[in-house]
């Protein structure tokens, strides 16, 4: 990913000095056009439009746009009247429809402020996760954030928010909860709270930055065997120290496998993904990436992992992207066993630009193989062991996410059986040290 919450993307850089990115296709018209068309377009909705185009026309995976005129679709866009933004972002959208990639996409402000805070994996808020309560109907704390302002104020699982700032939330959706306890770090909030045996009670907090949790782990006692249990969500910002964290103190455990379950992980940042692989490989390739120009770049291991011990790995059909190169990158230096279901099959990279707007522009940059030169795209990873769950099984987990990694779950029960055979019971051997590529852009799958 080319940004994050705390770094400037190229096209950042640009704006702030006041100038729009131009290409070498640009020049055919001639220099003097072209300053005028720039000066035109300075502080107007074709200034975002023309932006985006330049972006698709310098980074675009494909070279012939899926067959498109691409020089002719800009003349079109600029050609056209945009009154306001929101005008434009039809325009923007119409134009991306045509190369023919969901993952080339636009994003309005608030979309990309979304996408933002999910890859950094860091909320300004006061740190909670809360729901509403299937029985009471009433707005309430699910958990407490560690090291978070709610925690440090006592709040509690099971509490219920009975207003935020004076304002009642009865009837109010989740989401406009959300976007009231959110803010700028540093404000403050009031809650009114409900809680069984007390009378509701005011507590004033600051918001603070909280980094969200993406890996939960623990110590599972199966038979004779000591199991660490990791189960990933995303691969954030903050992902690979979570990770590093959770195998440290696992191994401080003295447990002799571990189970990690990326099981409905959509993906994330390819940084994250690659210092995850490298936790758990010492050598090997760990994933190919190919741009337009056909430039080729392997991101191998670099003998930094921090456990040989038996490793099995589950996965979906919501496993996907990021997770799909850590799966591959295990699966095919035969270092781990990978049970489930097939995963999803996204095998291309994205590179994320913030525009002059705060509004934002994925696009794809790049295709991704597997060490063994697999094309995982529209296919997926078909696991060592597959083994889906039935419609019912499905309904359980979901309903119950702590059943997950228990006997409950027969995936991980799976797994704790191929744990025990023979044919996963080591890592493969590590040779000599070999060269490492270098150079990995933070990218978002």
């Amino acid at each position: 990913m080319n940004q994050s919450a705390k770094r400037y993307s190229p096209l950042q850089a640009l704006l702030i000095g006041g100038a729009i990115a131009t290409t070498a296709t640009v020049s055919v018209f001639g220099s003097a056009w072209t300053r005028c068309v720039l000066a035109a377009l300075e502080d107007s909705p074709k200034a975002l439009v023309d932006q985006v185009w330049q972006l698709v026309n310098r980074e675009y995976v494909d070279g012939s746009f899926n067959q498109q005129d691409w020089l002719a679709t800009r003349q079109t866009l600029l050609s056209k009247e945009y009154s306001s933004q929101e005008q434009a972002y039809v325009a923007i959208r119409e134009a991306l429809q045509k190369l023919g990639d969901p993952y080339t996409r636009f994003m309005d402000p608030q979309q990309y402020q979304a996408l933002t805070s999910q890859t950094s994996g860091e909320v300004s808020g006061i740190g909670i996760r809360m729901e509403i309560n299937d029985k009471t109907q009433r707005l309430t704390v699910l958990e407490t954030i560690e090291n978070s302002p709610a925690l440090k104020a006592g709040i509690k699982p099971g509490d219920e928010i009975l207003a935020i700032d004076g304002q009642s939330t009865h009837k109010m959706e989740l989401e406009r909860a959300s976007d009231l306890i959110r803010g700028k770090v540093g404000t403050p909030i009031t809650l009114q709270l409900g809680r069984i045996g007390q009378s509701p009670f005011n507590l004033d907090l600051t918001r603070a930055t909280i980094e969200v949790p993406t890996v939960r782990y623990g110590l599972k006692k199966e038979g004779n065997r000591r199991v660490g249990y990791i189960r990933l969500r995303e691969f954030s910002g903050h992902a690979s120290e979570q990770m590093r964290r959770a195998i440290r103190d696992l191994n401080s455990q003295k447990v002799d496998a571990f189970v990690l379950d990326l099981r409905g992980n959509p993906g994330g940042l390819l940084n994250s993904s690659i210092e995850i692989a490298r936790m758990w490989l010492d050598e090997g390739g760990i994933v190919r990436t190919v741009n337009r120009a056909g430039g080729s770049e392997l991101t191998k291991a670099n003998r930094t992992a921090l456990t040989q011990h038996p490793l099995a790995i589950l996965v979906d059909e919501n496993s996907a992207s990021a997770s799909e190169i850590l799966t591959g990158a295990l699966k095919d230096n035969k270092r781990a066993v990978v049970i489930g279901s097939q995963t999803f099959g996204k095998a291309m990279v994205q590179s994320v630009h913030q525009l002059a707007d705060g509004s934002g522009l994925a696009v794809t940059i790049a295709h991704y193989y597997t060490p063994d030169g697999t094309d995982i795209n529209k296919k997926g990873i078909v696991p060592d062991i597959k083994l889906d769950l039935t419609a019912a099984q499905q309904r359980q987990l979901a309903s119950n996410p702590n059943l997950l990694g228990t006997q409950n779950d027969p995936q991980y029960t799976r797994a704790i059986a191929a744990l025990s055979s023979q044919n996963f019971a080591q890592p493969p051997a590590t040779h000599s040290n070999q060269p490492v590529s270098s150079g990995a852009r933070n990218l978002k799958f």
